[in-house]
């Protein structure tokens, strides 16, 4: 059969690390081993009922089944404002300020190629949310790295970046709280963020996905609450991780009237917006009873809280999360990243995602998600601390 070239553009597309990762655990799987997958990032909890009960309430409508408005129903945009004015204390404009997305990951792709052209240069977060490269690769743009380090709290020390590559930055990208590092941004940490931008003409564009997964009594705060923030950049919220509908792929975006305009051209040339039903069930969820969120997101904090301890338990130091759904741990030594991760999934039968995965900054780290109950957590560190990697030599007798 005739080979036909992919295009210079799928060429540059960075490769899908986490594809790898998923073969290597799948053979251990097919060989019949136990294997706790912990280095998804994939809900493990249904949808709450009456989401999906709105879901089939709608199917049923034969108005719902024909073409929906290209850029979206109207009542979905106004659940959005309303439920940021309700969540946040921050007033949209349904029509002009929110923008309909098919899941989180299409609008970060879709707005690099929105807002830049090729040889433009935007500041990535290192280690961070591959996908970030993807959007990148499309738009033919520039990658510059910032470096989250835990000496910072994993937040991008600006000072370092210095004054020539903040001038030459067309777009900011930043994600609290964090993938892969679960750090938390703080109000204080958002103005000076729109301080930056308005005096280098920056654009910032806010990855919330977990903005319903903060911990210890913090909720994370949206970087539209500080003043100004409307004016230079957007945030991306998703219902994939506040309301357990990753498999929905319903999203949106908010803030800048520009940015909007341009992503909804982009889409009026891709798409014809989510099937309406859909619409309608992400209305309900933004709109409806919240316990469900502040049921879930206590649950990742049991979750993390039964991980940590059973990492003390086997002499594992490891950093609490403050946020989302995953955890960040330090390898030891002398392993990289992959290294261990492959020991875990050989010797243990645990996955976990190396660091190096998410940037050069993520190497000496690897990510856990708290993506499975509490029992099988202590299970997987149990199997962990039976390698023995965390025994202080020094102490031995």
């Amino acid at each position: 059969m005739k080979q036909f070239d992919q295009s210079n553009l799928l060429k540059s597309l960075p490769d899908q690390f986490f594809a790898a990762l998923t073969k290597k655990a799948a053979h251990y799987v097919n060989a019949g081993h136990d294997v706790i997958n912990l280095g998804q990032g994939n809900p493990d909890q249904p949808t709450p009922d009456h989401i999906v009960e709105s879901l089939k309430e709608a199917a049923d409508r034969p108005d719902f089944h024909k073409y929906p408005p290209f850029q979206g129903q109207a009542f979905l945009k106004e659940a959005a404002a309303e439920f940021y004015n309700r969540e946040y204390d921050v007033d949209l404009d349904p029509q002009t300020e929110i923008a309909i997305l098919f899941g989180g990951k299409a609008g970060l792709v879709e707005l690099p190629m929105c807002l830049m052209n090729p040889g433009d240069y935007m500041l990535v977060p290192d280690p961070g949310y591959p996908d970030y490269w993807s959007g990148a690769a499309m738009a033919g743009a520039k990658m510059d790295y910032m470096p989250l380090i835990e000496e910072h709290r994993f937040l991008p020390d600006y000072n370092e970046i210095g004054e020539e590559r903040l001038e030459r930055a067309k777009l900011l990208l930043l994600n609290y709280p964090n993938n892969p590092t679960g750090a938390q941004a703080t109000r204080g940490f958002f103005d000076e963020t729109v301080a930056l931008a308005n005096k280098h003409d920056v654009c910032v564009i806010h990855d919330f996905a977990y903005g319903g997964i903060g911990f210890d009594g913090q909720k994370p705060p949206s970087f539209l609450q500080s003043k100004g923030a409307k004016e230079i950049g957007v945030e991306l919220y998703t219902l994939s991780k506040t309301y357990n509908m990753a498999g929905w792929r319903v999203a949106f975006l908010a803030g800048n009237k520009s940015i909007i305009s341009a992503v909804n051209l982009l889409q009026d040339h891709m798409y014809v917006s989510l099937f309406s039903a859909i619409q309608q069930a992400a209305a309900t969820a933004l709109t409806g009873p919240q316990d469900c969120v502040r049921e879930l997101s206590d649950t990742y904090e049991r979750r993390r809280n039964a991980l940590i301890d059973a990492c003390q338990a086997i002499g594992w130091n490891v950093t609490a999360p403050a946020g989302s759904f995953f955890a960040w741990l330090p390898v030891p030594k002398p392993y990289t990243s992959v290294e261990f991760a492959d020991l875990l999934l050989e010797k243990a039968h645990v996955v976990t995602a190396p660091g190096i995965g998410f940037g050069t900054y993520g190497e000496g780290y690897v990510r856990v998600g708290l993506l499975t109950d509490e029992d099988r957590l202590t299970e997987a560190l149990e199997r962990i601390g039976e390698l023995g990697l965390f025994i202080d030599k020094t102490t031995e007798k």
